[in-house]
Order: C-alpha cells, then structure tokens, then sequence
C-alpha cells in the first residue's frame, strides 16, 4: 500500500460530520447518560487497575484517557471503553514477567496493532466466530475474574501460585490457617447488595453505594481492611520512559495477544449495542482505529491496556445515550473525580472492590443461554466445554484458538459428509428396450452432489473404487459446489485406478471454475485429448452408446 493510499484510508477513519451532528441531537440526554455511567465506572476502573497488578491509579488513567481517545476515534456512538476484566486476565502474567513498564510497552505495541487491522479492513471478520466460542470464553473469563478477586475478599495479601486458579487456592489455604472474616464479610456484603438491588431497583448504582458503605465502615468500625493506598490528586505527567526498543521481540507475543483481545471484545460490544438499538450501526474498522489509538494513549499516562467494556456500554445505551459525547462525558467527569476526591478513593478497602467484581462476574455468564448452547449439538457442546475450560487453566488467547480450530474442524466434517456420490439411473430418452439394457448392463452414471474438497475427497475415492462389472463409468461433475487441489487429484487418482482396470470414463457437466482447477492441475488432461469430457450428460451418454456400438474407439 502506498503512501498516498495509507494517508486516503486514516483519513477515511477519522470522525466525519455525521459524529458531530449526531452530538447536536440531544445534547442533555448524552450528559446524564454520561455521568450515570461514571457513577457505575468508577468501581470498575478502581477494581480492575487493582487487578492488573498496577494499582488503583493506572485503573482510573485507563478509563480517562483511553475512555476519551476511544469515544472521539471509536466507530460506535454508543461504546464506552476503559480497563476490563477480561485485559486484566492477559496482563497479570504481563506483569509477573515484565513488570510495570512492560506492561506500558505492551499496550503501546498493542496499539500499533490495532491500528495496523483497521488499516487491512479486518474489523468484519469478527462476525464469523462461532457462538459456542465467544458464550464459552466470556464464561471463562467470569470464572478466572472471580478466581481473581478470592485473595482480596478473603482479606489475603500474600498469596502466590503460576496461575490465577493455583494463586486462589493459595489464598484460600491460606485463609484457613488465619481467617479474616471482616474482609469476606464486606466482599460478600457488597456483592450481595449489587445483585440484590439490580433486581428491584435496576437505576440505582448500587456499586458505588456498597462500595460507600465499606469505606464508612472501614473508617468508623476497629476492623482491619487493607486499603487502595494514597492516589495522586490529578493525572501523571505524560512521559515515554517506558518505551525500550530493544524489548520489542521479546514482548511482541503478549502484545499480539493483547490486541486480539481487544479487538475482539470491542467489535462483539459494538455489536451488542447495535442490537440494544434502532438504527445505530457500528464501523468495524474505524472501532478498531480507535481502540489503538485509545491504546496508544494510555501508556503515555501510565494506563494499562483497555478496551470497550460490554457491562459499561450496556448501562448507556439504557441510559439513553445517542452519540459519542456520552462516552466522551464518562472520561471527563471521572477525571474530575480523579482531581476532587483522590484521598477519599484512596480510602475504599480492596475487599469492597472484590465483592464488586464477583457481582460483575455473576451478572457476566447467562445461564440459560450456556445452557442451550450444550443441549443444541455435541459439537457445539464440545466447542463450549473446551473454550471454557482452557481459559481458566491457561489463557483466552489460547481458548479461542483452540475453541474456532475445534468448531472448523466440525465444521469441515459436516460439510465433508454433505458430500454424495450417488448413481442415477440412465435416461430412456429415445432409445429402444434394447439399446436400453444394453446401455444399464455395461455403462454407469454417478452424479457427484457438494463439495470435492480435503475434507470429503477421500471418501469419494474409496467409494468410486468399488465400481465394478461395467465397461463406461460417467461421472456428472455439474452438481459438485467446491472443488479444491486435493479433490482434483483424488478425481484424477480415481480416473487412473478406472482405466488401469479397462473402464472407460466420461466426465460431464464441469464448471468454468471446477475446470480451471483441474486444468491448473493436469487433471484429467488425457481424457481431454481423447475427447472424454463433455458440456452436458446427454452428450456423454450418447458417446457412451457408440462406444458399446465399436463406432468409436477411445
């Protein structure tokens, strides 16, 4: 691509007029949904910045910075972006290994990536994962985010383990030896309270008052809670201390992974919020522009690696929001937030932000959806199972790899046995009874239906092999719908075992397409010179009967 043609296509992803005329609609309307949605962000953000092992800070960066970046640049009026459970999931790794800055260098490269897919135009191809493997991963990633948040509500700081399940069963060993029933009281209390009140009073932010009440409590009650710690009053300084060329190789994969996870949580947000709506459509790519340059951002303020968040954009679309300013309204008045009342969040006890997580978790998996999903096919239930269970023993990267590899080889089989070889019975037509039996005792018609592909080719070779006790065999290629390098070579494969057995062999019926492949190949290329293909089967049963005859030779 060229210089011009990259300069052409950033342009064409950057926010046209249509954006700002959609803000002039209801102006009033996108500000409360914006500000309702910082009520219901701000624990979120704590939570998740807590999480990634970078603390309460880099969580609130996150979803200022990035919220904004992502609400302007984004391709969806109505996403609201910042730290996720699911980044949290890939980064704590990142920062077992790396550290920190490593984590900064991901999300930059990260960035870098996303914006390198909206320029290939690859923000569509995320209509075509399978369902089993996103209901599946975003079942396994509520169960590794609950794992996650055990050693906080059970009051634990010192728990240690490889993975998230094996840190977990740390912390709990470890709560056994010292219990700290405090912290599991007010992770539970909190929970409890978001679940129970989102099903009376679905408009109240119970997140932020569960979380209130801990803080009061923490502050007025002699209880023992580990705190956030002291926040700065105000956002860091942008600075690229973090970037280390040198580190690029060796970071590259978990960037990589971290793109993908991004890119595909903010494209299957979108397209939730597309569904909550009427007449909003997202742009895929322009999502994705947005996303690495929100991504790109971050790390200059010391943020992690963010995304759009389902859970976040689900409460403005109900809140009313039609355009990118509500989004744009949740980042500023966070950073408000950030400036007014920085020693009061430093204040929350961790445990609180615990019993927040879990009640998200609960309300992440729905239930009855899994369920039909594993009562729909075996390959569906199977493709569902595995997603789940390699995300919480290894990563989602690795879970949907193996998840969409699983779903298209079942695919490929479904498809394969869609495959027939079937003989037909030969027209009457115009012959007499006994052109007819003569033509029924020495000649054979088989008409091949679907695809002749890797996956059914085989089949169709042993299949055809059995023929026997016949002179002509016509093979009626009109109907096959796929036909790929493999199945043209078993076709050739089985034409040579016919002949070595003296069976003449038609074909008939070849597709432009079909015949480029086997032209391409050399396929066939021998019964072409003794005039052994035909345009129609009427046309090759008609040869056929000269042969029987000895009018012709081949």
């Amino acid at each position: 691509m060229s210089a011009a043609a990259v300069a052409d296509r950033i342009l064409g992803l950057l926010p046209d007029r249509a954006d700002w005329q959609a803000v002039r609609r209801a102006p009033r309307r996108d500000l409360v949904a914006g500000l309702t949605v910082a009520v219901v962000a701000l624990p979120l953000a704590l939570a998740f910045g807590v999480t990634s092992g970078l603390g309460a800070q880099a969580g609130l960066v996150t979803a200022v910075v990035a919220g904004a970046v992502a609400a302007v640049f984004g391709g969806s009026h109505l996403q609201v972006s910042g730290p996720t459970g699911a980044m949290t999931v890939v980064l704590v790794p990142v920062v077992q290994q790396f550290g920190p800055t490593g984590v900064l260098m991901v999300g930059a490269l990260a960035g870098l990536l996303l914006i390198a897919l909206a320029l290939a135009r690859l923000g569509r191809y995320v209509r075509y994962l399978p369902t089993p493997v996103i209901e599946g991963f975003t079942a396994g990633i509520a169960v590794v985010i609950a794992l996650q948040q055990l050693p906080a509500a059970l009051g634990v700081t010192d728990a240690h383990g490889d993975r998230v399940w094996a840190v977990a069963a740390d912390a709990v060993a470890r709560f056994v030896v010292h219990p700290r029933p405090v912290a599991l009281a007010v992770a539970l209390g909190v929970a409890a309270l978001m679940l129970l009140g989102a099903r009376f009073r679905p408009g109240v932010p119970f997140s932020l008052l569960g979380v209130a009440a801990a803080t009061v409590l923490a502050e007025t009650a002699p209880v023992d809670l580990v705190r956030i710690g002291a926040l700065p009053q105000g956002l860091p300084a942008p600075s690229l201390g973090f970037l280390d060329p040198g580190a690029v190789g060796v970071l590259l994969p978990s960037a990589l992974a971290v793109a993908a996870l991004a890119a595909l949580e903010s494209l299957l947000s979108a397209t939730v919020a597309d569904g909550m709506t009427v007449g909003q459509r997202h742009d895929p790519d322009r999502e994705l522009f947005g996303q690495g340059l929100a991504n790109l951002a971050s790390p200059l303020f010391g943020g992690i690696p963010a995304t759009a968040a389902i859970a976040r954009t689900a409460v403005n679309v109900r809140a009313g929001a039609s355009s990118k300013l509500a989004a744009f309204t949740h980042a500023v008045a966070l950073a408000a937030i950030v400036l007014a009342a920085a020693p009061l969040v430093g204040r929350i006890p961790l445990a609180a932000l615990a019993g927040v997580l879990l009640a998200t978790t609960v309300r992440m998996v729905e239930a009855g959806s899994l369920w039909a999903l594993a009562r729909a096919t075996r390959g569906d239930a199977l493709v569902l199972v595995l997603t789940f269970v390699v995300t919480v023993a290894w990563d989602l990267v690795t879970a949907v790899a193996v998840g969409v590899a699983v779903a298209v080889v079942i695919a490929l089989r479904a498809v394969a046995r869609s495959a027939r070889l079937e003989q037909v019975p030969l027209d009457r037509g115009e012959h007499s009874a006994e052109e007819h039996a003569l033509l029924a005792e020495h000649i054979v018609a088989y008409r091949l239906d679907g695809p002749l592909f890797f996956a059914a080719a085989h089949t169709f070779l042993l299949e055809l092999s059995e023929v026997a006790d016949v002179r002509v065999v016509i093979l009626r290629m009109s109907r096959v719908s796929a036909l790929d390098a493999t199945g043209a070579h078993v076709l050739g494969d089985a034409v040579r075992r016919l002949r070595g057995r003296g069976i003449t062999v038609l074909l008939s019926g070849i597709t432009p397409d079909h015949d480029q492949v086997l032209a391409t190949l050399g396929v066939a290329d021998e019964l072409r010179r003794a005039g052994l293909v035909f345009a129609d089967t009427p046309a090759a049963i008609a040869h056929a009967r000269d042969l029987l005859r000895g009018t012709v030779t081949t």
